[in-house]
């Protein structure tokens, strides 16, 4: 076995996290916060706005079971990429779409993705363009949630709720 990891900002980190946690060969998640600049922020802190973060799903896998293309296609269905720092209700660029890549190699799988993804949305000019960011994972800096937001649906008892059924 060989693992990665792969992150994603996608909206509300709990219906992401979930999601993700379903997938065959994805061994760990973790909700947290990445992309800005505050150290080590709070969930209020990074909902104020003021850090810069996006609330963000760190996934560990096993890539003989799961490719990162898979992961990718995971990713773009789950959330609105052409929304600019929303998902839904949630409003804010904590909420923003971003992937954090960890290699050269992801980097370049997650424009080809995005790529795709956008021909299938269409390249007219009505069409709605992908405002997904892609940018290198800030290693070490992703700074892992309250532990009340790890695993939060599933303490819930799976209970979903409001926009896509988070």
């Amino acid at each position: 076995m060989t693992t990665q990891h792969a992150t994603f900002a996608a909206g509300c980190f709990w219906g992401v996290e979930d999601e993700f946690k379903k997938v065959p060969g994805v061994l760990t998640t973790e909700v947290g916060y990445t992309g800005g600049a505050t150290k080590n922020p709070t969930y209020d802190q990074v909902c104020s706005k003021d850090t810069a973060h996006a609330e963000a799903v760190h996934i560990t896998f096993d890539d003989k079971k799961v490719t990162y293309n898979q992961l990718l296609d995971k990713f773009w269905d789950l959330h609105d990429p052409t929304t600019m720092n929303r998902q839904g209700p949630d409003v804010g660029s904590q909420y923003r779409s971003a992937i954090f890549t960890h290699s050269d190699e992801q980097e370049k799988d997650a424009k080809r993705s995005m790529h795709k993804h956008q021909e299938v949305l269409g390249n007219e000019k009505s069409a709605k363009r992908i405002v997904t960011q892609i940018v290198p994972a800030p290693a070490p800096q992703f700074y892992r949630a309250e532990e009340y937001h790890q695993c939060y649906l599933q303490k819930r008892g799976g209970k979903r709720f409001g926009f896509f059924g988070f």
